[in-house]
């Protein structure tokens, strides 16, 4: 059994899916559309895929196309997931799932109406970090967790200015202000990937940017933002809390590791640093760095990648680490490029392998709000001060 798929955003990152999705025995054809019409026709030539669209719309009426995969600019993912959905296709979306409350209870609400399959792909999902910590939690080895730090930290000057500018044209400077706070899956996703919780309150701070060049400056930027680096502080269900730092201004080397994780329980605790990491217990201290390494496929001067930033390479060439299990992956990967630490498989067969069983992903539509939301409400924390509010919180997904 196998469904076609429509590529929406011929960008940097969408090729990597492409490759992925083309090359999945349970994906038939595979076709692409962007703003640009000409980045669509050369990723169907690079690939040799079906063929293109001259836009969305079309896409969506077409019953050539069963499903659609987002990689469009951060803040359109709500509304086109929307159209998508109301037109009957299967969703894959990049992250984040939206920026409003609102926009994230319609996904919801849409997927529940329609019996639909949505993803987000939150990479963080797989990180090995959180796989390791999610074993670990299911079999009790860190006794009660009570508290968990998640960090991206990806300095601007690593290669956003460039992506920015690849995405944003002209006016690139207005939307490399997006809220930090407002990207906060791979922080967020990573602890709650691990630990089966969700936040119910949240108190956030934002450091105003200095660096005076028309990026964070309210003056330029579409979303009024003058924030490049903030921390929040969740509360959780059960008792607990959690901290995520986003920081886009950083002295961090985040071409090595942009995502890392600690968790802390009551028998054992677990951190990751940029090159190391450490289990830890009562008895002592075991360094699990390498269980947790993964082992480049693709070298970053591959002439794939000449048109991507060189600092931002490594997130597309990581291969798996020793704790991914790739037992249940289709053997046509096995010598595919993947990225962000080793997760571009596992997210693309999650999507695939949902859609064809219509079983529920992994990052399904609830699962996403919750990765989602804690961050959309700690910007409007941070926007007031840090004032202490409430996050919403749409259940757990229905059974099957």
């Amino acid at each position: 059994m196998t469904f076609s798929i429509g590529i929406v955003g011929a960008g940097q990152f969408s090729g990597q899916f492409a490759t992925l999705f083309h090359a999945h025995p349970g994906v038939g054809d595979v076709y692409v559309t962007d703003l640009l019409p000409e980045r669509a026709e050369q990723l169907v030539a690079t690939q040799q895929l079906a063929g293109t669209f001259p836009s969305y719309e079309a896409m969506l009426e077409s019953k050539a196309v069963d499903a659609v995969a987002i990689f469009t600019q951060r803040w359109t993912h709500g509304p086109l997931v929307l159209q998508g959905l109301n037109a009957g296709k299967h969703v894959y979306s990049a992250v984040p799932m939206a920026i409003t409350t609102d926009e994230i209870a319609a996904i919801i609400d849409t997927v529940r109406t329609t019996g639909l399959t949505y993803m987000m792909g939150e990479t963080s999902q797989y990180n090995p970090a959180t796989v390791h910590a999610r074993k670990q939690i299911a079999e009790g080895a860190f006794g009660r967790i009570f508290y968990a730090e998640g960090d991206y930290v990806h300095d601007m000057d690593l290669g956003f200015y460039e992506a920015y500018q690849y995405s944003g044209g002209e006016n690139w400077k207005a939307t490399a202000s997006y809220p930090p706070l407002l990207y906060p899956t791979h922080s967020v996703g990573g602890v709650l990937g691990a630990w089966q919780t969700h936040a119910v309150s949240v108190s956030a701070i934002g450091v105003v940017d200095d660096r005076g060049d028309g990026v964070f400056d309210k003056d330029v930027s579409q979303f009024g933002n003058d924030f490049s680096n903030a921390t929040a502080l969740f509360e959780v269900a059960g008792g607990g809390s959690f901290r995520t730092n986003e920081f886009r201004r950083v002295g961090y080397p985040s071409q090595i590791r942009e995502s890392r994780f600690r968790f802390f329980g009551t028998d054992a605790s677990m951190e990751q640093l940029a090159t190391v990491a450490f289990w830890q217990d009562k008895k002592g201290v075991q360094d699990i760095s390498e269980l947790l390494e993964p082992k480049p496929t693709m070298s970053p001067d591959d002439p794939s990648l000449q048109h991507i930033a060189p600092d931002l390479r490594a997130a597309f060439t990581s291969g798996s680490a020793p704790v991914h299990d790739r037992a249940r992956l289709p053997r046509e990967f096995d010598h595919l490029h993947n990225g962000h630490e080793g997760s571009h498989h596992f997210l693309a067969d999650d999507f695939v392998t949902a859609v064809n069983t219509g079983t529920l992903p992994s990052v399904n539509a609830w699962v996403a709000a919750r990765y989602t939301l804690p961050g959309i409400i700690a910007h409007d924390s941070a926007r007031q001060g840090g004032a202490r509010l409430d996050i919403p919180d749409f259940g757990d997904a229905p059974e099957a």
